[in-house]
């Protein structure tokens, strides 16, 4: 496929997918004929798992040295898979400090939510409420 349909297909511009191939983030593509690039379909799926990379975190650095270990053959799969554990223990803290963070926002919403509440249930009980009337000079007040 060409680079635009890659594009389109990915979510990723042009300019990026080039410049994860200048970079040694994907393969460098073959090109056909007229010398443009010509994809295969599984580069999506890197492309797929790059993103999930970028969105937990791992740092370019991290990435790029995983994409060489890929790039060095079957050898590389233990460093590979250490790598990726390295990683899954950052993703995991981060989402436990997530987890607290949304915790106390949980507590913060429903103590708002427990305020108006109260300040409903005032003000009806203050309507409700008679107030004694008091003369003084014949006028209530």
């Amino acid at each position: 496929m060409k680079i635009g349909e890659l594009a389109r297909r990915s979510g990723l511009s042009a300019h990026t997918l080039r410049y994860y191939e200048r970079i040694g983030l994907l393969p460098y593509a073959d090109r056909n004929a007229s010398g443009q690039r010509d994809y295969d379909a599984a580069i999506l799926d890197r492309i797929g798992f790059l993103h999930r990379l970028k969105t937990t975190g791992m740092p370019i650095r991290e990435m790029l040295q995983y994409a060489a270990l890929m790039a060095g053959g079957e050898t590389t799969l233990p460093d590979r898979r250490r790598l990726l554990e390295q990683h899954r223990e950052r993703v995991r803290a981060h989402v436990d400090e997530m987890q607290a963070c949304l915790l106390v926002l949980d507590a913060k919403i429903a103590g708002y939510g427990d305020t108006e509440a109260r300040t409903k249930n005032d003000d009806a009980n203050s309507r409700n409420r008679k107030r004694p009337a008091h003369s003084v000079g014949g006028r209530a007040h």
